[in-house]
């Protein structure tokens, strides 16, 4: 045993050479023949019968190391052959009256190519089977099982090594199951050529009409003198060219017509063989603004910009006036302190309360309006918080908080950058006016935006 595992190893580190593929319509027979060793490792307790009383200890393997099984094989198709296999053995036991047990067996499996599932694996070839047969042991008898897997490496073309694993089932007097294992030579063959013109089937572009080797086995036919044979012509009936199969490139643009969607007029292939004048990878067929390279999404055109200051109008908030990218377009107008004061004036709210008052909304909206005006972060407003004398100086200190956090919510909410205002509270420790006083008091209950220097 040692020897052969040796030998198997050998021959399959020869076949890492080979490329060829497996059994198949141009090599519809495979002839293997080889040895096989049987295997019957069972712990059995029988006491009687034909093969008596034995017990495992070893010694149920047997190895016939001459030809010993011979196999043919029909590929039937789409993977699947039809394999008729015998072989012979013995049991080196002393069954029954203490000889040796001539094992014979002649079966008929159906056998599936697994590369027809996964794709041709050159060399390595496996394959599923399972069949049934007549088997004689001794001077009996019966039908069996077979099901197993095995693999060819081939070593060329047509030859390589085979090595076949299986379990059967055998039915005779005294049933048995036992595994059979060979290794031996195998060899396609058929109609490797079936118009005998001399041309391999697989290098035969005519395989089915004898024809000539320097046409690739085709007859020398070329209907429209093109120079490529009508054999191997896709557009028989037009002259073409031998990298196009035969069809035609009447712009010659190196895309075919059949592929091309401006077949005459020289193009690009990236465009499927039409022309972009402008260089913007729009199709001059699709292209709004052939002269003018522009983007895809807008026909090849160029986006507008109406005030020319490089913010185009679809992103512009101040189209038809000049104003930088950072300020979406718009012009930056800085904002000076009398100017928020002025418009700041008048943001004023009731006795204990931060709640905006309906006519304050007005003026916020307008302070809203000037800061948005520029947006450059450098340019940061406080909001301050204050309120009159009435209440306790720690509640009037939340309170104020409270109402310059309203008023910077609103800003916000207007659109003004959070990032720009900051909120303070002074509580009632800076009044403009005499807490004296209704109206005094009124006017200290405010809030005042003042630029942060």
């Amino acid at each position: 045993m040692k020897h052969l595992k040796i030998a198997i190893l050998a021959l399959l580190l020869i076949t890492s050479f080979s490329n060829a593929n497996a059994q198949d319509k141009e090599n519809p027979w495979m002839l293997n023949f080889g040895t096989n060793a049987i295997d019957i490792s069972t712990n059995s307790d029988a006491t009687s019968g034909y093969f008596g009383s034995y017990k495992f200890d070893g010694n149920d393997v047997n190895v016939i190391p001459w030809l010993s099984r011979v196999s043919l094989t029909r590929y039937l198709g789409k993977g699947f052959g039809l394999e008729l296999a015998g072989a012979m053995n013995k049991v080196d036991r002393p069954w029954g009256a203490g000889s040796d047990v001539t094992f014979f067996g002649l079966d008929l499996n159906v056998k599936y190519d697994l590369n027809n599932a996964f794709g041709q694996t050159g060399w390595f070839d496996p394959f599923l089977y399972t069949g049934i047969g007549e088997n004689w042991v001794g001077s009996k008898n019966g039908l069996g099982l077979n099901i197993g897997a095995g693999f060819n490496a081939w070593i060329s073309d047509n030859v390589g090594i085979n090595f076949t694993s299986g379990y059967k089932k055998v039915n005779t007097p005294v049933d048995f199951k036992m595994f059979q294992h060979s290794v031996g030579l195998t060899w396609k063959f058929g109609n490797k050529d079936r118009d005998g013109d001399g041309v391999n089937n697989k290098e035969d572009k005519c395989p089915d009409e004898a024809g000539l080797a320097e046409f690739n086995g085709c007859q020398d036919t070329d209907a429209d003198k093109d120079g490529v044979t009508d054999c191997c012509d896709k557009c028989p009936d037009v002259p073409g060219l031998a990298e196009f199969d035969g069809c035609p490139d009447t712009d010659g643009d190196g895309v075919q017509d059949s592929k091309d969607k401006c077949p005459t007029v020289a193009g690009l292939k990236a465009l499927y063989g039409c022309p972009d004048q402008d260089g913007d990878g729009v199709a001059d067929r699709d292209d709004a603004c052939i002269d003018v390279p522009g983007p895809k999404g807008n026909s090849g055109c160029p986006y507008k910009d109406t005030d020319e200051d490089g913010v185009i109008d679809i992103i512009d908030r101040c189209v038809e006036v000049p104003g930088p990218a950072s300020n979406e377009g718009c012009p930056e107008i800085f904002v000076d302190q009398e100017t928020v004061n002025e418009a700041a004036k008048g943001i004023n709210f009731d006795t204990g309360k931060s709640a905006i008052r309906p006519e304050v909304s007005t003026i916020l909206d307008n302070v809203a309006d000037i800061l948005k005006q520029n947006q450059n972060l450098q340019f940061r407003f406080s909001i301050d918080g204050h309120t009159d004398s009435t209440g306790s100086a720690a509640r009037n200190m939340e309170l104020s908080k409270a109402r310059a956090n309203s008023v910077k919510e609103y800003l916000v909410n207007k659109g003004v950058n959070a990032n720009r205002l900051t909120t303070k509270g002074f509580g009632q420790t800076a009044p403009i006016d005499s807490n004296s006083t209704k109206e005094g008091r009124f006017n200290n209950r405010r809030v005042e935006i003042n630029e942060i220097k």
